[in-house]
């Protein structure tokens, strides 16, 4: 990949993604596979003029060895020098940049129960981190890179070379960082939100009735005062920034307790290792009663199950068709860009700032206002090229504002 296109990249996943400001500490989530756009990412943070930037390798073939060979009791505890780590950068105000290029088959047939546990337990260990990232006390940003793996799992005809380069030419095209000035390109991008935001934001529909050809009926009740976000976030101190890179849904919150219908999922989810194919889910009163897959049922049962909020939704989120991403019409095997190239929902927490004032409730506050509270929250895709949606407000008047899987408006 030419150089200077990676430095753009690094760049804009600093000074965009993360909105890196003067003396502040950064932490770099890389593969070490990836070091030298990891490294690239450290250096734009110092020149944007952090104090500090920490390197934060992972290494996908360790992470399985250890599931498959690590004596059983480990799954079951969390390090605490790895709780406290997190808390002082916490409390430094880190800025958190993730650089995603994993292999989506790397924990493919390694034990669900070590992973269903090793994942609850991680996930109770830094509840306090994932408030604070979640509600947008501290800024973080990710963005993707290809690994070989990758690579070679979605353009399995090309050679390894081959490969990379396709998928690298994906992601700056997926990402909007493919032009001259990837930077002021997403400034434009924010902007083209907003007429959307002000829209929904002005209607406060009651609930969204969405129907697909593939057999998605569902009516999903929205949480009273519930907020429609997209193109970007502010921290509590209004500094913006880009958590996800790619971003092209329009999110809100629904009411825990008033999902009621049959959603069919349109594209495959790629979680933990597992490839889950085929999957649908029946919800009554925002519950799912029931769900199938037609390969990697219990890798879903996983989710559902982990808790009393894995088997609810904390997330809808409208894409439109014409995305970058959709346009492809290309699987990635990966949620960031999946998620951005369909209309999706979300299993699990929801964000506080998807209700006014949701930053400032207790937990017990947060799910009686119809919030959802999880130890995960995991998106899976649904839209369709004829979804449609319509609003209905509290009189029971409807509105269609998305058709045929673009808006309308």
């Amino acid at each position: 990949m030419n150089e200077t296109k990676l430095k753009k990249y690094a760049e804009l996943l600093v000074r965009s993604g993360g909105n890196v400001q003067k003396g502040q500490l950064v932490v770099v989530t890389c593969a070490v596979d990836d070091a030298h756009f990891g490294r690239m990412v450290q250096k734009a943070a110092y020149e944007a003029g952090a104090s500090e930037v920490r390197m934060d390798w992972y290494d996908d073939q360790s992470t399985r060895t250890t599931y498959i060979c690590g004596a059983d009791e480990i799954f079951d505890s969390f390090p605490q020098w790895r709780v406290d780590k997190l808390k002082e950068q916490d409390d430094r105000g880190a800025v958190y940049l993730h650089v995603r290029s994993s292999d989506p088959d790397v924990l493919a047939g390694v034990d669900a129960d070590r992973l269903r546990r090793a994942t609850k337990t991680s996930r109770e260990a830094t509840k306090e981190h994932t408030r604070l990232t979640m509600g947008s006390f501290l800024r973080w940003s990710i963005i993707a890179t290809p690994s070989v793996a990758w690579a070679k799992k979605m353009f399995p005809e090309l050679s390894q070379e081959e490969a990379v380069a396709r998928l690298w030419e994906y992601l700056l095209k997926g990402a909007r960082a493919d032009g001259a000035d990837p930077v002021a390109d997403w400034d434009k991008h924010k902007k083209s939100f907003d007429e959307r935001l002000n829209f929904l934001n002005g209607k406060k529909f009651d609930s969204l009735r969405i129907t697909t050809g593939l057999g998605t009926n569902i009516t999903i009740g929205l949480a009273k005062n519930h907020v429609w976000e997209g193109g970007g976030d502010k921290d509590k101190n209004g500094v913006p920034f880009f958590p996800n890179m790619p971003t092209e849904e329009i999110f809100t919150m629904p009411d825990r307790l008033r999902a009621q219908g049959r959603v069919v999922a349109s594209m495959p989810l790629s979680y933990q290792g597992n490839l889950i194919e085929g999957f649908e889910m029946t919800f009554k009163d925002g519950k799912v009663q029931a769900f199938s897959a037609d390969k990697n049922q219990q890798a879903l049962a996983n989710i559902i199950e982990i808790d009393e909020g894995g088997g609810r939704l904390g997330e809808v989120a409208i894409v439109s068709n014409a995305s970058p991403i959709g346009k492809m019409n290309t699987l990635f095997y990966n949620t960031l860009f999946d998620e951005n190239a369909s209309s999706h929902l979300a299993l699990g927490k929801a964000y506080p700032k998807n209700i006014e004032g949701g930053d400032e409730l207790s937990t017990e506050e947060f799910i009686a206002a119809g919030g959802n509270d999880s130890l995960i929250h995991v998106d899976f895709m649904f839209g369709t090229a004829d979804m449609c949606i319509v609003g209905i407000d509290g009189n029971g008047d409807e509105t269609e504002f998305y058709k045929n899987g673009e808006f309308v408006f």
